[in-house]
């Protein structure tokens, strides 16, 4: 019977990460469940003077393609180390994002803490059959990962806030046992 506990309790700490074919629709699923454990973009030291890796889904995307937010509006792009500039602007009315970099793009926030920068293209991009979001990760933590590894971090961000509140309810749930024991006594 102890077995059937500790077997049933460690299945509900290792939730599986769901599965899709593609960034977009993986983005789809993970983004609302590890979204209360995100940033703002009013937040900004998340994501100024940092270089921010591009992740695509791409299997012929073998670029390295790197994103500076900088102080003032300063927009850098690094393409296998050749860079462009342009600018940013953050829309704090709307809690949008302009990045302007040869044509002017409206982003909405998706997702962001230290690691992950995730963007979501304003409008109906699939309709268009342009990728919905754009994926961006820490240079030092997203250097030596592949874009489905990259994922399986980010659904790490629930995956352990999710283990801290079972965790927590437990200790309440023994808690309250001992005590009940003890008021019986």
């Amino acid at each position: 019977m102890a077995n059937n506990f500790l077997e049933a309790f460690s299945r509900s700490l290792s939730v599986e990460m769901p599965y899709a074919e593609e960034l977009d629709e993986y983005l789809d699923q993970l983004i609302p469940i590890v979204r209360p454990w995100g940033e703002d973009l009013v937040e900004d030291h998340f994501y100024l003077d940092r270089p921010w890796l591009e992740f695509q889904d791409d299997d012929r995307f073998h670029d390295i393609i790197l994103h500076f937010f900088n102080e003032g509006g300063e927009y850098l792009r690094s393409v296998n180390g050749d860079v462009t500039s342009g600018s940013w602007r953050y829309l704090e009315r709307s809690n949008k994002l302009l990045i302007d970099h040869h044509e002017s793009e409206l982003f909405d926030l998706a997702f962001m803490d230290s690691n992950f920068f995730i963007l979501r293209k304003h409008g109906d991009q699939q309709r268009f059959g342009r990728p919905k979001y754009f994926m961006m990760v820490s240079e030092q933590l997203g250097r030596n990962l592949e874009w489905r590894d990259a994922l399986e971090l980010l659904f790490n961000t629930y995956r352990s806030n999710n283990n801290f509140y079972i965790i927590l309810a437990l200790i309440i749930i023994v808690a309250i046992a001992i005590v009940l024991i003890l008021s019986v006594y």
